[in-house]
């Protein structure tokens, strides 16, 4: 979601915590997470208070269909937003836990490393270790950036700092996988991940696309058909 001029960025930010209150009770929304932007494409301390992100986990795609075409908060989101950006989901694999729980369910079986994938990351840093992280973030995201099958990469996270995660889209699973492999600045962070105990919490969750609305920059949406 991108919010234009300080009015509606000033709204888009109380939402961090005034949207709890109406997003109570929702029907059918089992897990969700409103989240802020860094700067430049995201992997930054810089916050970037124009872009911001909504993720909700549905028991069913009938009751996400409501609430996107009905509830009075996303209603006001898409009047006060200039651009945004959704994207159905479906896990393919789902591993690690977000706020002391795993919320989505995986189907490895509907995975096809043929088409385009989505993929979030994310982590509780632990506060002593994030001079540190932060140290290898930038030119790790950097590598990600400049991948020429990516096709949309954002930092994002509920929390600056300490509570990061990334969003992934990419034109193949197995151009996802072998960035993954063969990048040495991606292969240097798992490792000292690993080593130097920078998390608390981690999630890892690969998902297929099912369907996508909206425009966002540099993203053509038909590379996801």
């Amino acid at each position: 979601m991108h919010y234009s001029g300080l009015t509606d960025q000033f709204w888009a930010l109380t939402q961090m915590q005034r949207a709890h209150q109406r997003l109570t009770d929702v029907p059918g929304l089992e897990f969700y997470r409103l989240m802020g932007s860094g700067g430049g494409n995201g992997f930054s301390v810089r916050p970037n208070l124009g872009v911001y992100a909504w993720l909700g986990h549905w028991s069913t795609p009938a009751y996400a269909d409501r609430f996107f075409s009905g509830h009075e908060w996303y209603a006001e989101v898409r009047e006060r937003t200039d651009r945004i950006v959704t994207f159905q989901l479906e896990a393919t694999m789902a591993h690690g836990q977000w706020g002391g729980t795993l919320p989505f369910t995986a189907h490895p079986d509907r995975y096809n490393p043929q088409e385009p994938v989505a993929v979030i990351t994310r982590a509780t840093i632990h506060p002593t270790k994030l001079p540190d992280f932060w140290r290898y973030v930038p030119r790790t995201s950097a590598s990600v950036y400049d991948h020429p099958a990516r096709l949309l990469s954002l930092g994002i996270g509920e929390y600056p700092i300490f509570m990061q995660a990334t969003f992934s889209i990419w034109e193949s699973g197995r151009a996802m996988t072998q960035y993954a492999y063969a990048s040495d600045y991606h292969k240097e962070v798992v490792q000292l991940t690993r080593q130097r105990g920078w998390y608390r919490e981690e999630m890892f969750a690969r998902f297929r696309l099912l369907g996508s609305a909206g425009s966002w920059p540099d993203l053509d949406l038909s590379k996801l058909k």
